[in-house]
């Protein structure tokens, strides 16, 4: 029995240091002109982005207060880490055509098949949860600037 207390108080110890550390946080800038001003989304598209996708996919993220707890800040800055090597509104101007158009294409995939936002996400940011309204205003806001890129076929 005493070594069982021995260890939690080593393992408390531990957590409690750990508390102390955590990863960098991606507090940029937002900036995302040059991409709202590029998509132009209508406002319910506008709004859907800002609540669903900036989090993890822009130079800006609105940390909760669970942030604070580590191990858990280290999982959360992961998934803003791959989010953003996904896809970064924050850096649109620095794609090309070709790729804006792939990044919107692979954003209608994610979107339809809900597998955007995440789960883990929207447990914690009911807001962020899509409605099947909601999946095809995004569906069709992204479709009519991939055929304003001129790479989609226009729509017959």
């Amino acid at each position: 029995m005493r070594i069982i207390k021995k260890i939690l108080l080593i393992l408390l110890v531990l957590f409690v240091i750990a508390q102390f550390f955590g990863p960098e946080k991606n507090d940029g800038d937002l900036a995302i002109d040059a991409f709202l001003s590029d998509t132009n989304p209508p406002q319910d598209v506008a709004v859907i982005l800002k609540e669903s996708c900036y989090d993890c996919h822009s130079n800006a993220t609105r940390y909760p207060w669970y942030n604070n707890i580590t191990p858990v800040n280290y999982w959360l800055a992961d998934h803003v880490k791959h989010g953003k090597g996904h896809f970064n509104v924050s850096i649109w101007d620095e794609y090309s055509t070709k790729k804006k158009d792939h990044k919107l294409e692979e954003l209608i995939e994610m979107v339809e098949d809900k597998s955007m936002p995440l789960d883990s996400y929207t447990w914690a940011h009911g807001e962020a949860k899509l409605t099947d309204a909601q999946i095809q205003s995004v569906i069709n806001w992204a479709q009519a600037v991939r055929v304003k890129y001129g790479l989609e076929p226009k729509p017959q």
